[in-house]
């Protein structure tokens, strides 16, 4: 069973390769000729942060979310911008669905979906909360994303997809030996499928700072084990190194540690509200 869980893992996983690769160029070459205009704007777009935040959050990687994360902490944008981005961030989960023929119609209400829950959030907390960060004068307003290097675009593009390629094929094969083993319809009933506390336990497994639990929510998804209105609950609060990035360059700490609180709150409300609209 094992054996055939990693041979269907490694048939499924070689299949996205052509994909991620293709998607990490374009990525790349988008990043590297607009990612100082982005930044620039965002820190630039005063009333309008929200909804140009929630935009380029779309963007598959987390580079957003550290820019966002290093522009806060510089004061230079709100914190409706910052949570605007970060519920909008898609990580490598729009990558994942991207190699998956057919999912067009998932990746649209995926997108628009965080979208418009990052411009009604962020724009309800610059409401509430009118008080901006001190201005700080910031150097790079894209360090320690580890994504913009001198290395060009094909090089980090190969990097890249390698690195997603290896954990899409651990967690697929973990993913079908856990279904081997325990069955998809004893995972969902674990996992609380078409429950009401679902989003809660994929926002939680969300904040994980790392494209692991997006890749991880995003299979669990495709495997059936979530439903969509979960999923996206998870992927909002899914920020990539973006919180890293904010606990190491914003202080005082116990402010992050309540942008964590407020992310995984709209993260699981969200999700919970999608679970009785869709």
């Amino acid at each position: 069973m094992i054996l055939d869980a990693i041979l269907d893992a490694l048939l499924d996983t070689a299949k996205t390769v052509p994909f991620l690769l293709t998607a990490f160029l374009l990525l790349e070459t988008l990043e590297h000729y607009s990612n100082n205009f982005m930044n620039r704007a965002l820190g630039k777009m005063g009333k309008a942060g929200p909804l140009v935040g929630a935009i380029f959050g779309c963007v598959p990687q987390c580079g957003f979310s550290v820019a966002a994360a290093n522009l806060y902490s510089g004061g230079v944008i709100t914190l409706g911008t910052l949570m605007a981005v970060f519920l909008s961030t898609s990580d490598e989960a729009i990558l994942i669905l991207f190699s998956h023929p057919g999912s067009g119609r998932v990746i649209g209400r995926l997108l628009l979906g965080k979208m418009l829950i990052g411009i009604v959030a962020g724009y309800l907390l610059d409401f509430l909360l009118r008080k901006k960060k001190e201005h700080k004068h910031i150097e790079d307003m894209c360090r320690g994303c580890g994504c913009s290097d001198d290395s060009g675009i094909v090089k980090p593009a190969v990097r890249h997809t390698i690195q997603l390629t290896i954990y899409v094929f651990v967690f697929t094969a973990i993913l079908n030996i856990v279904l081997g083993w325990v069955g998809m319809d004893a995972l969902t009933t674990f996992l609380g499928k078409d429950t009401w506390f679902q989003p809660f336990l994929t926002a939680l497994l969300g904040l994980i700072p790392n494209c692991a639990s997006s890749i991880l929510i995003t299979e669990l998804y495709l495997a059936g084990g979530l439903s969509l209105a979960s999923a996206m609950g998870g992927l909002c609060a899914g920020a990539g190194v973006g919180l890293a990035v904010l606990f190491r360059e914003n202080h005082p700490a116990k402010e992050n540690a309540a942008i964590v609180g407020l992310l995984y709150l709209l993260s699981a409300g969200a999700g919970l509200l999608l679970e009785f609209i869709l």
